[in-house]
């Protein structure tokens, strides 16, 4: 069994014990891979700077960062610079061999630059240019299975490798669940998402009111209509794991003693790869209406 295990980035998650459970895991023989976000540590090193973080809203409602030139260079700094190389660190001590990996490395995340995007400023839908961003194409699902194959332990961290339209490269900003689902979907492996909260809400402000699993597209629906907020994107991430071949998706806890080991146990929302429609029930679907 291969686990893609997402730790987020929010001040709120304590990945201590994320840690300790990969070590176990590998200990037993399980292949781990590890991913990780940092959208708070960038903002505090934005800040630290005397730059403003940047967030823009789609026209479809989905909030996200406008990484442009000089947020782009922070971020190279923070992500596969210090965060990275910390978890490494962390694993090392835990006896597990990490080797650190950006998504630059061996074309590892590969996809379009998008030096352009669409947004919605005071109700106005605009086009807002310079931004550093790009949507995961393809993964190099080979580097990833000849590491584990040689007893490493990937910690893999965006930026991608995004491809300009006059040719070349450019290392670009993506976000760190929708890398996560794409390596997951590669692998063909068990995505588990740890975030601060113990799954995914029917009210985000309830926790007795978590959806414990989703295996049909009824039950679905109702994950998509209850994820608000940061959860949104999660879900989105879900999704395209899903679609790309992940076995299962668990959106859990990270702030738990062994909280991979429970995700995969149950604990969590667990999302499961009968919940999407596939193309016939949707041909049927629109056919009877």
């Amino acid at each position: 069994m291969t686990v893609v295990v997402k730790i987020g980035g929010a001040r709120a998650v304590d990945p201590e014990g994320a840690l300790a459970d990969v070590a176990s895991l590998v200990a037993d023989g399980e292949d781990v891979v590890l991913t990780h976000g940092g959208s708070t540590a960038v903002d505090e090193t934005l800040e630290d700077l005397g730059e403003e973080p940047t967030y823009v809203e789609t026209p479809g409602g989905v909030v996200g960062r406008f990484t442009d030139e000089e947020s782009m260079d922070v971020f190279k700094m923070v992500m596969p610079g210090k965060l990275n190389t910390d978890l490494v660190e962390s694993l090392h001590n835990e006896g597990v061999d990490a080797v650190g990996l950006s998504g630059t490395d061996g074309k590892l995340l590969e996809g379009k630059r998008k030096s352009a995007v669409r947004v919605k400023e005071d109700g106005k839908k605009k086009i807002k240019r310079g931004d550093h961003s790009g949507k995961i194409e393809s993964v190099n699902a080979d580097l990833l299975e000849t590491t584990l194959e040689g007893g490493y332990t990937p910690v893999v961290s965006v930026p991608m490798l995004g491809k300009e339209k006059s040719g070349g490269y450019t290392a670009v900003n993506a976000d760190a669940d929708r890398a996560a689902a794409a390596i997951a979907g590669a692998l063909e492996a068990d995505l588990v998402v740890l975030t601060d909260v113990s799954g995914i809400y029917e009210d985000p402000n309830d926790e007795s009111t978590k959806i414990e699993s989703a295996a049909t597209p009824a039950e679905f629906e109702a994950v998509t209509d209850a994820a608000e907020g940061f959860m949104t994107k999660k879900v989105m991430a879900a999704e395209e794991a899903l679609e790309g071949g992940a076995s299962s998706v668990i959106v859990a806890t990270a702030n738990a003693d062994a909280p991979i080991t429970s995700a995969l146990e149950g604990a969590g929302t667990t999302l499961e790869p009968g919940a999407l429609a596939d193309e016939a029930d949707e041909t049927e679907t629109e056919a009877a209406e």
